[in-house]
């Protein structure tokens, strides 16, 4: 009895002990360095400020400091990581700690109806069931075969309009092209159907103000219940923008709802985003999507591919116009494959023909190398203290990975500012 008294004691002395150097070792480490931090002003003057020049002050900072940063904005710390290495301990070595999200300030809880989308929710049941549905139902190659006449339709709108501009302009701005045709994709895709031009500039015309006017909101997030009562117009004029976009997509929501239920669907129509999302419940709330949910979820989908597309599609192209060699070897490159002389082509390029272009799939992947149309990742939170590369990142701060600086470290890659696709075709470890 004695001896199983004594074993239970150092039992319980041993866990003491190793539970004291653990803490030990936690506590010693410190935040990354970063500037220093004033109450109140520090968080005001990042708030009022541009994206462009939050994105240049990080890069003077890292500079001074190294490749990770800590910033105090309010009562958070936000590290900032502008290397490859630390970037992958941190989402794959250790991703089950940095999988989470931050905690959506009081605008983004009101566009994301409170964290019920992709891109905001919490890791766990919520945001697997949403990210499940996306990839599975939308995104997956068999489902991606239903939208290939849509498609064609978008490729053949894009090349008319390119056509007409350069006959009438003496330059054509491509851009506004691109992003014309990805979001006549997209809006198919979520509705399943074609849209009147008039309601499609009114989707993308709501879009655009959303966008634009993020960062003019910023400032509502600091102390809300004083800015509610200071800046009562800004955010009547932020509730206004949300409303917008309820009054011009509930409509379209609800009049497909409405033909799925009443089993109208042509037979040759496609399952649509909205669709998917009509039928979803939530596993740990146990409930269908509300209608302002499915409005949030509609806003990222439209946001997410449309400006990121064609932001790198206009940068792609703009370098190949800059490297007149790369484009000669694009066009030598099809014109083997498929065929063809001076007076132009034989066959007409699929999409099953486009695994056979290696070096068109290096000009792309050089592209967003050189030219990433996001240049953070979504910012991430630690569910719990961790030490990463020798410095504390504590429970609940937020983690933002520069993806763009990344592609830019001399030490990874060599001429890092120059546009060269050969370095894909010479490492066959990128996909």
């Amino acid at each position: 009895m004695e001896s199983s008294w004594f074993i239970a004691l150092v039992s319980l002395c041993i866990i003491f002990l190793i539970r004291a150097i653990f803490s030990t070792k936690t506590t010693t480490a410190t935040l990354p360095p970063g500037p220093p931090h004033i109450p109140i002003i520090t968080t005001i003057l990042w708030l009022r400020k541009s994206f462009s020049q939050i994105e240049q002050l990080l890069k003077t900072l890292h500079t001074k400091y190294g490749p990770i940063i800590a910033l105090r904005i309010g009562s958070h710390t936000s590290i900032f990581i502008a290397d490859h290495s630390i970037a992958h301990q941190a989402l794959i070595q250790n991703s089950s700690v940095f999988s989470d999200r931050p905690k959506a300030l009081p605008t983004a809880k009101i566009s994301t109806s409170n964290q019920h989308n992709i891109s905001s929710a919490s890791y766990g049941p919520t945001w697997r069931t949403l990210r499940r549905n996306l990839a599975s139902e939308m995104l997956h190659p068999s489902k991606l075969k239903s939208f290939s006449e849509i498609r064609n339709w978008v490729l053949e709108t894009l090349i008319n309009r390119l056509k007409s501009a350069s006959e009438s302009d003496n330059s054509v701005t491509v851009v506004s092209h691109f992003h014309y045709a990805m979001f006549c994709l997209l809006v198919f895709m979520y509705f399943g159907e074609r849209v009147d031009d008039e309601i499609l500039g009114d989707i993308l015309r709501i879009q655009r103000n959303h966008l634009l006017s993020i960062s003019r909101f910023n400032i509502l997030n600091f102390w809300p219940r004083a800015t509610k009562i200071l800046l009562r117009k800004r955010w009547q004029e932020f509730l206004k923008l949300r409303k917008n976009q309820e009054d011009v997509l509930l409509p379209l929501i609800r009049a497909r709802k409405q033909v799925k239920e009443s089993g109208l669907n042509n037979v040759n129509s496609v399952v649509s985003y909205v669709d998917t999302l009509l039928e979803l419940e939530l596993p740990e709330e146990k409930r269908k999507l509300s209608e302002d949910e499915i409005v949030s979820l509609c806003s990222e989908f439209l946001s997410a591919g449309t400006d990121t597309t064609s932001t790198a599609l206009e940068w792609i192209m703009a370098n190949l116009v800059k490297h007149p060699d790369v484009q000669r070897r694009i066009v030598a490159e099809i014109r083997d494959v498929m065929g063809g002389d001076e007076n132009g082509e034989k066959k007409e390029v699929k999409e099953e023909d486009l695994h056979k272009f290696p070096y068109l799939k290096c000009v792309i992947l050089e592209g967003l190398r050189r030219h990433p149309p996001g240049h953070f990742v979504l910012p991430h939170a630690v569910t719990e203290d961790v030490v990463l590369d020798g410095y504390l990142v504590p429970k609940n701060g937020t983690v933002n990975f520069m993806v763009a600086e990344m592609g830019r470290d001399p030490r990874v890659w060599e001429d890092p500012m120059e546009f060269k696709p050969e370095r894909f075709l010479e490492d066959e470890t990128f996909d």
